[in-house]
C-alpha cells in the first residue's frame, strides 16, 4: 500500500506519517523544504523521539520524499497512491489543490479506482475545504468525475509535535498522547484497511468541540493564570496545587456542556480531563506561556474556547464560576510582541474593562458580563483564584 502525504512538518512526521508507517504503508512525503526532502531520500527514514521519561527514539522507515516543485512526479505519485493525506497548514490548502486536482484527474484517466483524500489541518472540516479548493481548479464535469471516485473524509487530530536540530540532523519530538479521528461518512475506498490506532467516528463535531472546549480551553486558561501569577511555563504553573485545582474545576464545569449536548458520560469526561491534565504536566515538555497564550483576541471570540462553554452553560443555568474567572484572566495577558494582547490592553485603558469584555467576547447578557468583570476586579487586587461565592 502506498500513502502520499503533503507536508513534512511536525504533524506530518510526528502523527500522520507515524501512524501510516505503523499501518504498513510505503510512505512518500511532498514538501517545499529541499533539505528535508534530500535528507529523507538519502536515509529513507526519519527519527522520532517520544517525550516520555525514557525519551524513546524510533526510526520511521521506509520513507521517501518529493519536492513540491517537481509537479509531474507529484502527479504520478498521486496516480499510484492508495491514500492521500495533508498537513500543510489551513492557509496552504489552496496552494496544493492545483497539483492534487491534476493527479486526481490523471487517476481517473488511468482508471485507478477509488481513493480518499484526508486533510489534517487545524480547522474544522479541512477535507471539505480542500475539496472546494479542488473544485476551483477543474471544470464542472471534471469535478463530477472526481466526486464519483474520490472521498474527502474530514478528520480531527491532536498531538504535540515539535522538532529539534541536533548534530545528527533534525529530530521530531512528540508527546506520548495522540488522537486521529476520521469521519466514516466521507470514506469512499472501503477496500483499504483501517489506519492503525486512528478512530473512525460517525460525526466529528463532538470530538472537535471536546478538543476546543476542554483541551484548548484548559491550555489557554492555564497560560493566562500562569502569566498573572508569574510562571514562565505551563508545567511550572501546574506545580502549584492551587492552579492545578483551578484548572481541573474549570474543565469540570466545561464538561457539563458535553454531558448535556452530546450525552457523554460524566465518568468518560472525568477520565478525559485527568488524561489532559497529565499531558499538560508532562515534565519532558516545556510549554512557554507566551506561546500558549498568544492571540488572545481570537481565543476570546464568541464561539471560541473560553467564551462559548461559558455562555452556553450560563444560559442553561449551570455553574460557570471557574469559567468566568478563566475568561477574566485572559484580559490580563500582555506580551509586547503579541499584537492582539497589545490591542486588548490599549482598549482596556481607553474604554475600561466592562466595555472590553463586551467588545472582545460578544457577550451581551448583563449578569454574565458582570460575573467576568467581578472576577477581573478581584484578580487585579490580589490574584486570588478563590471564586467570589466562596470567599
Amino acid at each position: 500500500m502506498k500513502a502520499l502525504h503533503f507536508g513534512a512538518g511536525n504533524i506530518g512526521k510526528g502523527l500522520i506519517g507515524y501512524l501510516l508507517n505503523k499501518s504498513g504503508f510505503d510512505l512518500c512525503f511532498v514538501d517545499v523544504n529541499e533539505e528535508s526532502v534530500n535528507q529523507m531520500n538519502s536515509s529513507n527514514q526519519y527519527a522520532l523521539e517520544l517525550l516520555d521519561d525514557d525519551h524513546t527514539v524510533e526510526s520511521i522507515s521506509p520513507v521517501c520524499a518529493l519536492h513540491s516543485s517537481k509537479q509531474d512526479q507529484v502527479v504520478d505519485a498521486i496516480v499510484e497512491a492508495d491514500l492521500i493525506t495533508t498537513s500543510v497548514g489551513a492557509d496552504n490548502l489552496s496552494k496544493v489543490a492545483p497539483v492534487i486536482s491534476k493527479g486526481l484527474l490523471k487517476r481517473i484517466q488511468f482508471d485507478k479506482g477509488h481513493v480518499d483524500v484526508i486533510a489534517n489541518e487545524n480547522m474544522i472540516n479541512a477535507s471539505s475545504t480542500l475539496k472546494e479548493e479542488i473544485r476551483r481548479n477543474v471544470s464542472t464535469s471534471e469535478m463530477d468525475a472526481i466526486q464519483s471516485t474520490v472521498g474527502f473524509p474530514n478528520s480531527a487530530i491532536d498531538r504535540l509535535s515539535l522538532s529539534e536540530k541536533r548534530n545528527e540532523g533534525e529530530i521530531t519530538l512528540v508527546e506520548p498522547y495522540y488522537e486521529w479521528m476520521i469521519e466514516k461518512q466521507g470514506i469512499l475506498n472501503s477496500d483499504l484497511p483501517s489506519i492503525k490506532n486512528a478512530t473512525y467516528v460517525d460525526s466529528l463535531k463532538p470530538y472537535i468541540e471536546r478538543k476546543l472546549y476542554i483541551v484548548n480551553m484548559g491550555h489557554a486558561a492555564t497560560a493566562y493564570t500562569a502569566f498573572l501569577e508569574g510562571y514562565p511555563t505551563i508545567q511550572s504553573a501546574l506545580k502549584n496545587p492551587e492552579i492545578e485545582k483551578f484548572l481541573r474545576e474549570t474543565m469540570n464545569e466545561s464538561a457539563r456542556y458535553f454531558t448535556h449536548h452530546y450525552g457523554f458520560k460524566a465518568e468518560e469526561m472525568s477520565e478525559f480531563i485527568e488524561e489532559t491534565i497529565g499531558r499538560f504536566k508532562n515534565a519532558n515538555i516545556s510549554d512557554d506561556i507566551l506561546r500558549v497564550g498568544r492571540s488572545p483576541i481570537r481565543k476570546l471570540g464568541f464561539d471560541e474556547r473560553l467564551v462559548k462553554p461559558t455562555r452556553v452553560l450560563f444560559e442553561l443555568g449551570l455553574p460557570v464560576e471557574r469559567l468566568t474567572a478563566a475568561v477574566a484572566t485572559a484580559f490580563f495577558f500582555h506580551n509586547p510582541n503579541d499584537k492582539e494582547s497589545v490591542t486588548i490592553q490599549s482598549y482596556i485603558r481607553e474604554q475600561g474593562i466592562e466595555q472590553a469584555i463586551a467588545h472582545f467576547t460578544g457577550i451581551e447578557e448583563k449578569t454574565l458580563k458582570t460575573k467576568i468583570k467581578d472576577h477581573y476586579d478581584r484578580l487585579r487586587k490580589n490574584h486570588s483564584l478563590t471564586p467570589i461565592n466562596e470567599r
